[in-house]
């Protein structure tokens, strides 16, 4: 008897299974598109996600998921604004912040500029009352309050050593740079043309740096003051205050200069003088 082959039984793969789940993703999709229209969102971002969506999605009959007539906008986003609004709504929004941190740095420069010319005041009433109005002057600049002392009530010619009425005015100086926040200070020593060649220093520049580091080491006597807030420069006969050519000028080219630099960008009028 022959064999009868038996017919192999083709297998088929159920894909019945993939029409519940794509329509599981559709519908995914959906919620995910109308809580995403429902939300504050910049609206020309959405319309370009709606449109990728769109494309994506979109059946070979030209109708899809997000074929719709009308945009899906709540109407609560749409009235009295169009699409104009939305699109400028974040650049008002950056415009309006960088007003008011602007606005804010005006406020804290205005207080910066009376705290300074508080400073300057206390100062000028000591010059006063010291009888020191040859020998100090101050200056009220955008780059900060600068204090001038002539070197002849702090130095003796050709020294760095500050004698005993420099050291008093020292010491009546550190009171009055103690302030409420504190402040930078640069104390920088000048000197005139005139060649200096001793045993002690052999330019002009040593002389000037020494000077000005020797004052503003009696400041630091001051325990309010913070010493990581000091510091000192040098300028020899390089920055001239004025020519040199009379021995006056000479004399008040020889000087030591307090810099106190202000806390935020400050603006003083044009009519501020020295005093």
């Amino acid at each position: 008897m022959a064999r009868r082959k038996r017919k192999k039984k083709q297998s088929h793969v159920d894909e019945s299974w993939l029409l519940p789940y794509s329509d599981l993703l559709t519908l995914l999709v959906a919620l995910f598109i109308v809580l995403f229209a429902s939300s504050d969102v910049n609206v020309e971002r959405y319309f370009q996600l709606a449109n990728v969506f769109r494309d994506e999605l979109s059946s070979g009959s030209g109708t899809g998921l997000l074929d719709y007539e009308s945009e899906p906008i709540p109407p609560s986003m749409k009235e009295g604004r169009d699409e104009g609004d939305y699109m400028e709504e974040g650049t008002d929004d950056e415009e309006g912040s960088e007003e008011e941190t602007a606005d804010e740095a005006d406020i804290e420069g205005e207080q910066e500029l009376l705290r300074l010319r508080q400073v300057e005041e206390e100062i000028n009433i000591y010059i006063e009352e010291a009888g020191l109005t040859e020998e100090f002057g101050t200056t009220l600049t955008g780059e900060g309050l600068l204090v001038t002392m002539r070197n002849d009530i702090l130095f003796d010619s050709g020294s760095a050593v500050v004698k005993q009425e420099g050291i008093q005015v020292a010491e009546d100086v550190s009171q009055i740079l103690h302030t409420e926040p504190p402040h930078q200070v640069v104390i920088s020593g000048h000197a005139d043309d005139v060649p200096i060649h001793n045993a002690d220093f052999e330019s002009n520049w040593e002389l000037s740096v020494t000077r000005a580091m020797n004052f503003m080491q009696i400041l630091m006597q001051n325990d309010d003051l913070d010493p990581t807030l000091f510091s000192v420069k040098g300028y020899g006969e390089f920055e001239p205050a004025f020519p040199n050519d009379t021995e006056e000028d000479r004399a008040r080219n020889r000087r030591v200069e307090v810099l106190v630099l202000p806390n935020y960008e400050i603006n003083v009028p044009d009519e501020t003088n020295e005093d």
